[in-house]
């Protein structure tokens, strides 16, 4: 009998403090926006990071708040920018895709000042004898912590230099943030000529620490009819914008520094078309110099005195 009042009591209490507590709850209810998790479901919900955000639901909060770009969320790509806009009930964005892209091609190349035996990191190995364990001291470590830091998969070590794969990169900026010589940068998806070189160091000091390396010849710029690529800093930069792809300051440079890098019989080839051209100039410019008139000698002053 007392064991049946005593949970009869519980359960009328329990009762009593469940009504309390829906009531309080229903009363203190903090109203949710119902565009909210719409915008979180339109997310990448990766949790990278990339955005400058405590994870998805921090992105999402400061894009309903206006707060942050429908951009934000570079995974989510431009469908999912596009999604969020309509929620909002914004315009869509327009923009063209960008990826990450490593701007060195030392690796296996690059010469060594002594062999590295600590901890598999690339900031680990900056704070090892001021991080010199690569004579060029603008290099890829090749240690990974770029691929480490990519959720998607999309950036590798090859032959000693992270490599991005384009197709799965998604922007995030992961590995530009992991990178602590910042030798990673964001370029156009349908860019395919890059220089892969990022040391500002002059030509003979440069050549002595990478066989890849750009020497600052400018041999590039002299070849390319767009103008779209300049020294700057002893070493080549490009401008995507007027870049037409072309490839032609890649099979002028004489280091391999620019990608995609030639084989050797489109560089014959090349070298042959260009020294032909020369010819043919030079040929013109004879022809145009005998067919001329003769220049009229004026008499001397002294025949006139």
């Amino acid at each position: 009998m007392n064991i049946a009042l005593a949970v009869a009591i519980l359960g009328g209490l329990a009762i009593v403090f469940g009504l309390i507590l829906a009531f309080a709850a229903k009363i203190f209810e903090v109203e949710v926006d119902p565009r909210l998790p719409q915008i979180q479901a339109a997310l990448a919900g990766a949790n990278c990071g990339g955005c400058g955000y405590p994870g998805c639901a921090g992105c999402a909060e400061a894009m309903l708040a206006g707060k942050a770009p429908v951009t934000a969320c570079a995974p989510a790509g431009a469908d999912g920018a596009a999604k969020i806009a309509a929620i909002l009930g914004m315009e869509a964005p327009s923009g063209e895709k960008m990826v990450a892209h490593v701007m060195c091609n030392g690796g296996c190349a690059a010469q060594k000042n002594f062999e590295y035996r600590g901890v598999k990191d690339c900031l680990a190995a900056t704070k090892v004898c001021g991080g010199d364990a690569l004579a060029c001291k603008y290099g890829c470590f090749g240690f990974g912590s770029c691929a480490a830091a990519c959720q998607f998969d999309a950036i590798e070590i090859i032959d000693g230099v992270a490599v991005v794969d384009k197709e799965k990169c998604t922007n995030c900026g992961a590995c530009r943030a992991a990178c602590p010589r910042k030798l990673i940068t964001e370029v156009p998806y349908k860019q395919k000529v890059f220089v892969n070189c990022s040391n500002k160091d002059k030509g003979p000091a440069v050549a002595k620490v990478c066989a890849n390396s750009c020497i600052a010849c400018g041999m590039c710029e002299r070849t390319c009819k767009f103008d779209a690529i300049h020294v700057v800093d002893n070493v080549a930069v490009i401008d995507y914008e007027k870049c037409k792809n072309c490839t032609m300051c890649a099979k002028a440079c004489p280091k391999n520094a620019i990608e995609p890098i030639p084989t050797p019989e489109e560089k014959e080839k090349f070298k042959a078309a260009q020294k032909a051209a020369a010819e043919k100039k030079a040929a013109a410019a004879k022809a145009a110099a005998e067919a001329a008139p003769p220049l009229l000698r004026l008499p001397r002053l002294s025949n006139f005195t």
